[in-house]
């Protein structure tokens, strides 16, 4: 889990993903052209969030696809997210329930 937050840390590498999940399955050229950086640059970040998990690639041909995987951001979710946001959704559930008997 080290390694997603590690990745997700830095803006460009949330950008990188945010590409992935308009269009899935870029090349590295179609991603160098998004980005404002060197083709060095974006392979650099792309090695990162492989390692992280986050981007799974894929051969055709000569050309190397990029895929978002988006489990383990779902399993931070799961793990930091999900428990610590049931205490105020349960809390506005009740303030909502209050506030419509009040108005009967």
């Amino acid at each position: 889990m080290d390694e997603v937050f590690k990745a997700l840390a830095d803006p460009t590498r949330r950008g990188l993903l945010d590409e992935l999940l308009v269009q899935d399955g870029q090349t590295l050229s179609a991603l160098v052209e998004r980005a404002p950086m060197s083709r060095f640059g974006v392979m650099k970040h792309l090695k990162v969030l492989e390692e992280a998990g986050l981007v799974t690639t894929r051969r055709r041909g000569r050309e190397k696809l990029h895929f978002l995987n988006p489990v383990p951001i779902q399993l931070i979710h799961e793990r930091w997210v999900s428990k610590y946001a049931e205490p105020w959704a349960s809390a506005l559930s009740r303030l909502k329930n209050e506030i419509e008997e009040d108005q009967r």
